[in-house]
């Protein structure tokens, strides 16, 4: 963390007074990486509930937020299987049956025959789910770019080369 800029975590405690009570109470521990996971975490936190705000008024939680901009971004008409859908958003497939149920009683998602495997099915977005998709995708580019906006082009590089090598890492 630079010198001179205080973040503060929700409840308002400066993360350097956090480090300075660790350092006091446990000298024996170095508490830097506190700081690093809970600057995260308060990110992530921000992203998190700018995306809600983007997707509730839909009467979408994010979990079928995910299903609509996968199957958005496959193209018009496009569908996957519930398996390659699942694989898409990093979900198991038990998890994904329900939220495919929750889409389809709103009517933005179809279950239909797989042709090519009787026994299979494809899930495409229906003409309701394609323009709400179409909508929220647009909007939710906007939240994002006015959540990052004190990140120059530059910085956004550097902070997703960064994250990247955190997530990736074994």
């Amino acid at each position: 963390m630079s010198q001179g800029k205080k973040s503060s975590n929700p409840a308002g405690v400066p993360l350097d007074a956090l480090l300075a009570q660790w350092r006091r109470e446990r000298p024996d521990l170095d508490p830097a990486p506190m700081a690093v996971c809970g600057a995260v975490w308060r990110a992530y936190e921000r992203l998190r509930q700018g995306l809600l705000a983007n997707i509730s008024p839909a009467g979408l939680d994010r979990p079928g937020f995910d299903v609509l901009l996968t199957l958005r971004r496959q193209g018009k008409g496009r569908a996957l299987s519930p398996s390659g859908l699942a694989k898409e958003i990093m979900l198991s497939t038990s998890a994904m049956t329900n939220r495919l149920d929750r889409l389809e009683k709103k009517g933005l998602i179809e279950r239909r025959s797989d042709p090519g495997d009787r026994r299979g099915l494809r899930i495409v977005l229906t003409e309701e789910g394609f323009a709400l998709a179409d909508r929220l995708v647009a909007s939710h580019v906007a939240a994002q770019e006015a959540m990052l906006g004190a990140l120059d082009e530059e910085e956004r590089a550097t902070l997703r080369r960064l994250l990247e090598k955190i997530a990736d890492r074994p």
